[in-house]
C-alpha cells in the first residue's frame, strides 16, 4: 500500500471533510439540507482553523 504524506493543513481539511460529510448525513432529513449544512460545517471548520492558526502565529511571534 502507498504510503500518504500529507502536510498539517491537508490532514486537517481532510479531517474537516470527513466529519462534515458524516454530521450532514447524520442531522438532517433530505439532500439539499444534507448538503447545505455539510458545506456549512466545512465552512466553519475551515475559518477556525485559519483563526487558531492566525493565532498561533501571532502569540508566537
Amino acid at each position: 500500500m502507498p504510503k500518504l504524506a500529507l502536510s498539517h493543513l491537508e490532514a486537517t481539511l481532510l479531517f474537516a471533510l470527513l466529519i462534515s460529510v458524516v454530521l450532514g448525513v447524520v442531522t438532517k432529513k433530505n439532500d439539499k439540507d444534507r448538503l447545505h449544512y455539510g458545506l456549512y460545517c466545512f465552512g466553519c471548520f475551515v475559518a477556525t482553523v485559519i483563526g487558531l492558526g492566525w493565532l498561533m502565529r501571532l502569540g508566537h511571534g
